[in-house]
């Protein structure tokens, strides 16, 4: 029984101490695991601690090198704006001493200039005083000299100058006639002269060879053939052609070219447009013309609306009205003396800018009336008046301003000046007219006018030569030396200038430029 019992209880003691031992054991393990963990804890607390010091330790350097860097960029700032400070003290300190010496200059002059005035005004009040004394004596011998006149003549004072009174009258009467009849014979030679000239300048601008180089264009055929039909049955094709163009066909021998007469040149040159396509088309009959005169005619038109908007744009000018636009633009088929009108018109405009911004006028003012100066022309054949008041009442319908107009209106003198711009335009217009070159004139009168011009320089007393230079603007004239003084040269070319504005009618001006020179020859033996 025992035996059985022991047999339980010893296994079941052992097992019990088993288990205490290795409850011990694993106590004891847990204790050593929680203390090797404690003190990794702490370890880690220590490094943690360790690495927050020397992150703090170098955030704290880098801060303060960066307060240093900071305080060292501000000290340079100040020092270098001190710097400045002293210089700009400098450079007013110079300035104030500069203008310290030139104050003190200034007043030396003043005092020195006191000092001769006074000196000035002593000598002045002595001349006064001498000059009384001498008026004071130059009285009383007068007086004296007045007394013994009358002994020595017998007449008093008056009755001497009522007699030379009654001389001077006579002489004056006698020289006042002279004068009179000289004017009378000058006023009639000059009118005749007027008039011969007003003759001729009709003549020469109505001139056959004036008509025939400006009344008529030509148009070339490939073939002569082309005239029979051109002519058409009985003439209704060139009657059709006249008709809807307002030229004159001319078809004569000539060989492959037809001849186009007319005085407008728009005209013309539609008309020339429309038989050149109508050749090149090959159907020629009175319907055709008809459809391409019209399309021709529509064509031109708006080639020449952008001509002359074209012009405009290139003149700064961006608002001009259609309907101006077009008329500046036909103008490129009008002539003036062989100068194009619409290229005149230009130039002038460029010319009126340049000058009114030289003198600091309203240049846009300026360039807008000189441009439609002459837009007149393109329809003064279609109207009535003058191509001045056309082209005042053409701008005014539009929409100009009354400046422009009035400055365009002025461009011929034909009313006084409204502004200093109408002055403007009307110089820029007489230059580019004036220019050598611009305008046509015939040879016959342009060799006159030279010979004329010479010839009044080789009037005048002591002139060897004349030459006239740049198309007449200019005359250079030798002169003896041995007759003609420097002084006589200067009253020279001051005569010879006013003669040939007396006598001669000429655009612009003409420089007289007189040379006098000395030579001496010797020879060396």
């Amino acid at each position: 029984m025992l035996s059985d019992f022991a047999k339980i209880i010893v296994p079941a003691l052992v097992a019990a101490i088993v288990s205490a031992v290795m409850f011990a054991v694993w106590v004891t393990n847990r204790k050593r695991i929680a203390a090797d963990t404690i003190g990794r804890a702490q370890e880690q607390a220590q490094r943690i601690a360790r690495d927050a010091e020397r992150d703090a330790e170098a955030t704290k350097k880098e801060a303060l090198l960066e307060a240093k860097e900071k305080a060292h960029d501000i000290l340079m700032e100040a020092e270098r704006q001190a710097r400045t400070d002293r210089q700009q003290a400098a450079t007013l300190e110079q300035t104030l001493s500069r203008r310290e010496a030139a104050t003190a200059e200034r007043l030396a002059t003043i005092e020195r200039l006191e000092k001769e005035l006074g000196g000035r005004d002593t000598a002045l009040s002595e001349r006064e005083q001498r000059a009384a004394a001498a008026a004071a004596k130059y009285e009383q011998l007068v007086a004296q000299q007045k007394h013994e006149l009358e002994r020595v003549a017998g007449l008093t004072a008056d009755e001497a100058k009522e007699l030379l009174i009654k001389q001077i009258e006579g002489e004056a009467r006698h020289d006042s006639a002279n004068l009179l009849k000289r004017l009378d014979a000058e006023a009639r030679e000059t009118a005749v002269d007027r008039a011969k000239q007003y003759i001729t300048e009709a003549i020469q601008r109505c001139g056959a060879e004036h008509a025939i180089e400006t009344t008529v264009s030509v148009v070339d055929l490939p073939s002569d053939d082309l005239k029979g039909r051109i002519i058409g049955r009985e003439g209704r094709n060139i009657r059709a052609l006249e008709l809807a163009t307002g030229v004159d066909l001319i078809v004569d021998d000539t060989p492959g070219a037809i001849i186009l007469s007319g005085f407008d040149p728009y005209r013309r040159e539609i008309a020339k447009q429309a038989i050149e396509r109508l050749i090149a088309d090959g159907r020629i009959h009175p319907a055709r013309i008809e459809e391409v005169v019209a399309k021709v005619k529509e064509e031109t038109d708006e080639a020449m609306r952008k001509e002359g908007a074209a012009v405009a744009f290139e003149l700064g000018l961006h608002d001009l009205h259609p309907e101006i636009h077009r008329l500046m633009g036909r103008l490129k088929y009008r002539t003036s003396y062989g100068q194009n009108v619409l290229a005149h018109s230009a130039e002038v405009a460029r010319l009126a800018g340049i000058m009114a911004r030289e003198v600091g006028l309203d240049a846009h003012v300026a360039v807008r009336a000189a441009f439609v100066h002459d837009i007149g022309k393109a329809i003064d054949r279609e109207m009535e008046g003058t191509h001045l008041q056309i082209g005042i009442d053409f701008l005014r319908k539009h929409g100009e301003s009354e400046a422009v107009v009035m400055a365009m209106a002025a461009h011929h003198m034909d009313i006084d000046w409204p502004s200093l711009e109408a002055m403007i335009v009307q110089a820029a217009d007489a230059i580019s007219a004036a220019r050598p070159g611009a305008r046509r004139d015939i040879l016959e009168s342009y060799v006159k006018r030279l010979e004329k011009l010479e010839g009044i320089a080789d009037s005048f007393k002591g002139v060897s030569k004349s030459f006239a230079l740049q198309a007449g603007r200019e005359i250079r004239i030798r002169v003896e030396s041995e007759k003609i003084s420097d002084e006589e040269a200067v009253w020279l070319s001051k005569d010879i200038a006013r003669r040939i504005e007396n006598e001669l009618e000429y655009p612009g001006q003409i420089k007289v430029t007189v040379i006098r020179e000395t030579r001496a020859t010797d020879y060396a033996k």
